[in-house]
This record gives structure tokens, sequence and C-alpha cells, in this order.
């Protein structure tokens, strides 16, 4: 496998979770989007949306989009599993994960600021509270819906997890404050100890900017 993402790409980094989790061992591709390498068309053959992560298999198909990836590698490689037996208890993980997805992330990742900050020309004030807000909500409703112990949702770490600690790194990089939340400061914690987090983590990738 190869895997093509960005040292901060918060769907590169919940891809790179789930890969460690599960022990798969991926070759990495550095798509630098700064400098616009996903635009090129080599890139643009892989994945027609110009977006990061892509994950190659070993026949040479390409997986896009980092929820559809996942769930292709929790339905083949399914020990150890990010999401518990119980169809419920799965609901539950599967609606945390949807919410910082879905819900949280598409609203500050790159394209639409730069749309806020180019042709709708909102001053960046006006961005930065834009992506306080929906961050902010969409936190107060994960620390609402996960448990008191452990991680999200047990002793070990899931898909909910996979989800929830990208998103926390995004929010301390937009400078929105995440310490009130009580359970999610927790699950930060255990996963800063955790070596998958670990290797995981943006500082960790070889196509880190300082």
């Amino acid at each position: 496998m190869k895997l093509y993402g960005y040292w901060r790409s918060t769907s590169s980094y919940r891809l790179r979770i789930a890969l460690a989790l599960k022990g798969i061992d991926a070759e990495q591709a550095f798509v630098h989007l700064v400098r616009g390498e996903q635009k090129t068309e080599a890139y643009r053959a892989l994945n027609p949306q110009g977006r990061v992560p892509v994950l190659v298999l070993d026949d040479g198909t390409a997986l896009t989009q980092s929820p559809a990836i996942i769930e292709y590698l929790e339905e083949v490689f399914p020990d150890p599993p990010l999401l518990p037996a119980e169809p419920v208890a799965r609901a539950k993980v599967r609606a945390v994960a949807a919410i910082i997805g879905c819900d949280v992330h598409p609203l500050h990742n790159v394209g639409p600021l730069n749309y806020l900050r180019g042709p709708l020309g909102r001053p960046e004030a006006e961005v930065e509270g834009w992506i306080a807000t929906w961050i902010e909500q969409g936190l107060a409703a994960v620390e609402a819906m996960i448990g008191e112990e452990g991680y999200c949702f047990g002793a070990s770490p899931g898909l909910a997890d996979a989800y929830l600690i990208p998103q926390l790194y995004a929010a301390r990089r937009f400078a929105v404050p995440i310490d009130s939340y009580v359970r999610i400061s927790r699950v930060e914690k255990l996963a800063a100890e955790h070596a998958a987090f670990q290797a995981a983590h943006p500082s960790s990738q070889a196509d880190a900017v300082p």
C-alpha cells in the first residue's frame, strides 16, 4: 500500500491513526498542498478531486475519501476493530465521527477558508470567528456524547478517537480553546501516550515543516 497525504491534513492524520491502530504499514508519499502538488495531472489521475489522502492498494487501485478508506480497512483488516460489535454502539461511534468528519472539519478546510478570504472578501477576524464557531459547536456535542472513562468509547481507542484527535490538533492550530472540555481533554491525554497516535502525529511525519 502507498498512502498519499500531507503532514498537516486533518483527513490524512485520521487515516494515519487508523492504519497505525491496525498495525498496517503503508509506504508514504507526500503531496505538498501549499505548493499545489495536488493539482498536477499525475495526482489528479489518482484522485480527480485533487485532495488528500489517497490510499493506493497493492494492485494499483486508488481509494479516496478518508471515511471510505477507513471503512475499507475495517472490513478487510477487522482486527483490531475500530468499531464495537453491537449495532447501537457502532452507530454511536459513527455519529461522533460524522460530527467531526461531516459537520466540523469541512467548514475549516482550506477550500472554504480560501473562498471566504478571496471571492467573498471577508476580513481575517470574521474568518477566525467562522472557524471557532463550528469547531466549538462540534466539540460541545462530542463532549456530551462520549464516555466518562478511557477513550471516547471505552478502554481501547477506535474510530471516534481517530477522528477526534486530529480535530483537536486543528483546534489548537486555529487557536480555538478546548481545555474546558473535560472528557475530550482526557481522551487527548491518553492518545498522547499511545504509540499509534504518536506515530501518526503531524510532527512525526517526514514532510513536516517546522
